[in-house]
């Protein structure tokens, strides 16, 4: 017996880390899966057309002077429909040259917070 014969064993240890390599790519893949589905959702959430709707009828309320009844329908609406906390503040801004209401909304339905300070 004047040698062994190693071929057979690099063929093993390289299956073994061919493996290894396979096993590591296959993990960095399905956590970006993970990933892109978590932001895709967190994008589904946001509720962006009743945000939409809140911030143009509280803009055109304030044009109308007619805020203190329209803003309690709409929090009712948004309460019952959406699910959701909706809380519009105004005050005039005296000093400025052109007279202008500063209008602070805030939206809270569990999962979105959202606040927004305007000067209609």
């Amino acid at each position: 017996m004047a040698g062994l014969n190693e071929d057979g064993q690099w063929i093993v240890l390289m299956g073994f880390l061919i493996s290894i390599a396979i096993l590591a790519l296959m993990l960095i893949v399905s956590q970006a899966t993970l990933v892109g589905q978590t932001t895709a959702e967190g994008v589904i959430e946001f509720p962006k057309h009743e945000i939409r709707d809140l911030r143009s009828e509280v803009i055109r309320s304030v044009h109308l002077q007619t805020t203190d009844a329209i803003l309690e329908d709409m929090r009712l609406l948004s309460l019952k429909r959406n699910h959701a906390i909706v809380s519009v503040d105004w005050r005039p801004e005296p000093n400025m040259t052109h007279p202008m209401t500063r209008v602070m909304i805030r939206y809270n339905n569990g999962v979105t917070v959202y606040e927004e300070t305007l000067l209609v």
